[in-house]
């Protein structure tokens, strides 16, 4: 209802209080101007807003028929962008930029380590607990969205950069978190929030202007890094557990080398 408020609103400062003498035309124009402002969702509640103002105004006689009509349709398909990611220099300049001895670098360099190479999401991080990972076999335990838990390979990197924190981590009973705030009274890290904000700090050490900011852009990074190293799709869902493969397909976009082997040479029209 605020939305549709919203935009009724605009459309009335902009076009004139008298509905009888707006045009198509202007109603056109208006919906473009003001979708270059907006992101997706926010055109997309504004066209539905206004067509159903529009359409009211019609029921009432107080402006031109079909005129609804003009409001143009937003065109938007689901996952069209490309991911969102990192650079293999970049990632090094990352992680690099979290070197150091302090309990605050260690654990800010497991973190991002944990993210760039088995694409978690800020959430699994934060809530990762001590039982969770199985030393022997080398492996993690991470329980995502819908309480799906899988368990995934640890890689040696990770292991030890994890294993440096705890052993610097401030000391605190009774708490099974892995990764603390480095402020006293070094409660757990509640959110992926927090997560996200070593992420953010950590690009701002590197110089890194990102495309995005947050944990995720670094889910982004790991899946396109797997993709180039050549390994499968099905195997990429895995490690990031998703429900469908074509939202894993999604990042196969990404590998431009690959793109140009299998695309096809556009036919010649003869006149």
């Amino acid at each position: 209802m605020r939305q549709y408020i919203r935009g009724a609103t605009a459309l009335l400062k902009a076009l004139g209080g008298d509905p009888t003498c707006w045009k198509a035309v202007q109603v056109r124009e208006f919906m473009l101007a003001r979708s270059r402002h907006c992101g997706a969702d926010t055109t997309q509640k504004l066209i539905t807003s206004l067509r159903a103002f529009l359409r009211y105004l019609q029921f009432r006689g107080l402006c031109a028929a079909d005129l609804d009509q003009a409001v143009p349709a937003f065109a938007h398909w689901r996952l069209a962008r490309l991911p969102r990611c990192l650079s293999s220099e970049e990632v090094r300049r990352l992680i690099a930029a979290c070197n150091g001895s302090s309990p605050r670098r260690l654990r800010d360099r497991a973190i991002i380590l944990m993210l760039v190479r088995l694409g978690l999401r800020a959430g699994d991080v934060s809530q990762l607990r001590l039982c969770d990972i199985d030393w022997k076999s080398g492996t993690l335990c991470v329980v995502g969205k819908g309480r799906y838990e899988v368990r995934l390979p640890l890689p040696q990197d990770v292991g030890e950069a994890i294993l440096q924190y705890l052993e610097r981590r401030p000391s605190v009973h009774s708490l099974d978190r892995v990764f603390r705030r480095h402020i006293a009274p070094f409660k757990p890290l509640l959110s992926g929030d927090g997560v996200s904000n070593v992420v953010k700090r950590a690009l701002r050490r590197a110089g890194i202007k990102a495309p995005a900011k947050g944990a995720h852009l670094l889910r982004h990074t790991a899946a396109t890094e797997m993709l180039r190293h050549g390994v499968p799709l099905h195997q990429i869902g895995l490690v990031l557990r998703h429900r469908s493969l074509d939202m894993t397909a999604y990042y196969a976009k990404a590998d431009v080398a690959l793109l140009k082997q299998v695309a096809q040479p556009w036919p010649e029209v003869n006149a």
